[in-house]
């Protein structure tokens, strides 16, 4: 009596026969039998892997396996349970397993059996998993989901078993699935992932404030679980997602873990990560690569940087399980990280309840992702174009590491990386973040080394470099300071860095005006350098080169040339004549000759240097540009406009190609081919450049960098020179109370901003405000700069010039005698200024009516 229960008498007791096997491939699919978790309240996006799904079940007479993989927390599940709930009309049983062990799947077959054939409750597990696996290789129509499969081995029985009806398979694995259709899973998109967040929020708390939502889904990543952790905490303790971000940046270890009221504390993403990371126990340098890779920047993560953590068959392994467990994503040359698992990976577990998150392992893995970024950069020269590639590749890894890292946790070797990219940010035009760095560094070292450590000194000696850099000379000075005491007291008045200390303080002196201070100082060092290294030293040479750049500002020209001629002639014997210092002395000499009115030499001199730099260095090479910006300027002081132009725009061109459009070189160059289109008369060119630039170094310099000011003036000068002097002035009247407030009064750019804009007033017709500016001038330029400096002589013109408009012409003609006795005295007879001098009296002399006087001095043709 198949599938029939019989009862018989024996000796007089009432037996029940054992339970007979039904035949399963008869038993028809029943009304009501289907086992699926709840559809998700709120779905959103999946649209085209819906469709994929529906695509590779569209031919029904067939079976079909589809493997829905992607990493923990994604939405695989939801995914598949969606899919199903839209396919109800057409499968029948929808059976759902959790397959996250063979087990699982032995038990949801079993289930199946004895939801068919409830008779079957009684039989051995495996024996009522034999008969659901019978029933469904034996039916057409129906969809078995297997959820949350660890390997697809796991499966690989039932499947040799059953070839009808529909599969769909949702796993963590990538890899593996050969001969079946799959799809894969990502994030949600940021759109989709606000308005999950939106919905659930706003599924109990209609009136929520969802400012910063979209920050928030960036931060997690647009992981749909993590969306969901977030918006279920925030609906449920009525915060902003704001108020979310601030607790997940505090308390991070909490937030990850956090499951609203009635959520499942098992599904939040710290708890899924760690059941993966559980599954990968058997290769213990996966857990160790992860939390190093938490570390750096998500993507396009150097597969390089993991190299060193194992021997290679040990590493590719490791990565190659991380990546089958979907935690990481790999090319032939990179890795990519989602920034949640990161984010999750590089947080302490403060309970020790989680194996992968020892404080201790994540302190261990920061350094060793610190070391291997500080031995990648060590020693590279970041001044250098060869090794900025490897400073750009590099770089948004360390910048994460260095913003993830509390500086308490900060290590002499981290320290040496902030100073390595501090130096590589200040010479990009990156000031601000490389004074954040430099400023880390030396607290740091001061801490971990102590003030007087070599490595202290030398980052603090950065740090003052940085702040020169941004302008800030004060603090830059107080630091330099600083440094020359303490080598001068550690390391003795005659040591090599003692004598750096002081040039790089003279230095600093002489960029705030102050030439006297500069001037003594490097007279000591050169005199201190000749007598501890030697006349021939490269050192002694450079100690030469910056008195003599110093008697240059301070318009001692003949001293300058004096200085610079007897520098290159050193070089050239010493270094030899291609050696890159002596290109630099041959350029600094023929800049000497360019103040001095000696043109012609000053050509020759820079076209031999242009050559030789495209030789030895290349074309490309940031002091071959520097050297075709020198010839052109010039060209332009010759007044060859065309030719100037010519190697301007060039240099613009090469420097966008080169350094990039953000570089301060390349601020520089567009600056110099905007003055000179504005000296050609091109002054809609001009403002149009000058008005970039202006933008872009607010934007990159910031508003109070020395080189804006220079660009705001730069602007008003064209302004003034195209006849708009209302725009001019006031452009002129902001610099001049910025450079008061940011430079100081007596900073010689100040002087040049209050000169220009007196010079607008005069233009303006302003005579009394003109005059009142340019005595100021006057007095302040002989105070500062000495009565014989180029400058003092500029602004003793400018003021006779302005009392001859305003008709005063006795005291105008005493100023420009004067000014012409001391320019034959200081700049000589045949300097462009002296003939300017000269031509300038002469005008006078003819409106006072002094003709005899104007004639022999009157240059004009």
């Amino acid at each position: 009596m198949t599938g029939q229960t019989a009862v018989g008498v024996v000796n007089g007791d009432l037996v029940v026969e054992p339970f007979r096997v039904p035949a399963m491939e008869s038993v028809p699919a029943v009304a009501g039998v289907d086992r699926r978790p709840a559809a998700p309240e709120v779905f959103v996006g999946r649209t085209d892997e819906l469709a994929q799904l529906d695509a590779a079940v569209a031919d029904s007479g067939r079976a079909v396996v589809v493997a829905v993989h992607g990493l923990g927390g994604v939405g695989k599940s939801t995914l598949a349970s969606r899919f199903a709930e839209r396919q109800t009309d057409r499968f029948s049983p929808v059976w759902w397993v959790v397959a996250d062990s063979p087990g699982a799947i032995d038990t949801g077959m079993a289930d199946l059996a004895e939801a068919l054939v409830q008779d079957t409750a009684g039989l051995p597990l495996e024996h009522r998993a034999a008969l659901g696996v019978r029933w469904l290789a034996t039916h057409n129509g129906w969809l078995l989901v297997l959820d949350n499969l660890t390997a697809p081995a796991d499966a690989a029985e039932l499947l040799e078993r059953v070839h009808t009806g529909t599969i769909v398979i949702t796993s963590r694995q990538g890899t593996g699935w050969r001969g079946i259709t799959t799809v894969a899973l990502d994030v949600l998109t940021p759109q989709q992932a606000v308005e999950l967040l939106t919905r659930i929020i706003r599924t109990d708390w209609p009136e929520a404030d969802l400012s910063n939502a979209d920050a928030l889904c960036e931060e997690l990543g647009w992981l749909p679980l993590a969306v969901e952790q977030a918006g279920a905490y925030i609906g449920q303790a009525r915060i902003t997602p704001a108020a979310y971000l601030d607790l997940l940046g505090r308390y991070p270890d909490r937030m990850f873990a956090a499951a609203g009221e009635g959520g499942d504390a098992q599904r939040t993403v710290a708890r899924v990560w760690r059941v993966t990371l559980n599954r990968l126990a058997d290769t213990p340098l996966a857990g160790s690569l992860l939390r190093q890779l938490a570390w750096y920047a998500p993507d396009e993560i150097p597969r390089r940087f993991v190299a060193a953590a194992g021997e290679e068959p040990d590493v590719l392994d490791a990565l190659g399980r991380l990546a089958a467990h979907s935690m990481i994503s790999l090319t032939e040359d990179t890795i990519s990280v989602h920034r949640l698992v990161q984010a999750i990976t590089r947080t302490p577990d403060p309970s020790l309840q989680d194996p992968h998150r020892h404080p201790d392992d994540v302190t261990a893995a920061l350094h060793e992702a610190t070391a291997t970024l500080n031995k990648a950069l060590d020693g590279l020269d970041s001044d250098t174009p060869e090794n900025w590639p490897a400073f750009l590749e590099f770089l948004p890894h360390a910048q994460v590491l260095l913003d993830r890292a509390s500086p308490d946790s900060d290590s002499t070797t981290t320290c040496n990386l902030l100073n390595q990219l501090g130096r590589y940010l200040q010479g990009q035009g990156g000031i601000t973040t490389a004074i954040t760095h430099l400023t880390r560094a030396t607290r740091n070292l001061n801490r971990l080394s102590g003030p007087d450590h070599p490595d202290t000194l030398a980052s603090r000696n950065n740090l003052a470099s940085a702040y020169e850099a941004a302008g800030n000379l004060t603090q830059a000075i107080t630091l330099y300071e600083a440094n020359l005491t303490d080598r001068e007291r550690i390391l003795g008045p005659d040591h090599p860095n003692t004598l750096t200390s002081r040039n790089n303080l003279a230095y600093a002196y002489k960029a705030a005006g102050n030439l006297t201070q500069a001037i003594t100082l490097y007279e000591a060092n050169l005199t201190d350098s000749e007598r501890i290294l030697g006349p021939d030293h490269p050192n002694t040479l450079t100690a030469r080169n910056n008195l003599a750049s110093a008697y240059e500002t301070a318009g001692n020209l003949t001293q300058a040339i004096t200085l610079f001629r007897t520098n290159l002639t050193d070089s050239e014997r010493i270094l030899g004549p291609d050696h890159p210092n002596t290109l630099t002395a041959r350029n600094n000499l023929a800049s000497t000759y360019e103040t001095a009115g000696n043109l012609t030499q000053a050509i020759t001199l820079f076209r031999t240097n242009l050559t030789d730099r495209k030789r030895i260095l290349g074309p490309d090479h940031p002091n071959t540009l520097a050297s075709r910006n020198n010839l052109a300027s010039a060209y332009k002081a010759a007044g060859n406009l065309t030719q100037a132009i010519t190697l301007y725009e060039a240099n613009l061109t090469d420097s966008e190609r080169i350094l990039g459009p953000d570089h301060p070189d390349t601020l520089t160059a567009r600056n110099n081919l905007a003055s000179t289109y504005e000296t050609a008369g091109n002054l809609t060119q001009a403002i149009t450049l000058f008005r970039t630039n202006l933008t872009d170094r607010k934007r990159i310099l910031g508003p109070d960098h020395p080189n804006t000011l220079t660009s705001r003036n730069n602007l008003a000068s064209a302004y003034e020179t195209a006849g708009n002097l209302t725009q001019a002035i006031t452009l002129y009247e902001a610099n001049l109370t910025d450079s008061e407030r940011i430079l100081g009064p007596d900073h010689p750019d100040t002087l040049t901003a209050r000169n220009n804009l007196a010079y607008a007033y005069k233009a303006a017709g302003n005579l009394t405000q003109a005059i009142t500016l340019y005595e100021a001038n006057l007095t302040d330029s002989e105070r500062i700069l000495g009565p014989d400096h180029p400058d003092t002589l500029t602004a003793r013109n400018n003021l006779a010039y302005a009392y001859k408009a305003a008709g005063n012409l006795t005291q105008a003609i005493t100023l420009y005698e004067a000014n012409l006795t001391d320019s034959e005295r200081i700049l000589g007879p045949d300097h462009p200024d002296t003939l300017t001098a000269r031509n300038n009296l002469a005008y006078a002399y003819k409106a006072a009516g002094n003709l005899t006087q104007a004639s022999p001095t009157d240059s004009r043709p």
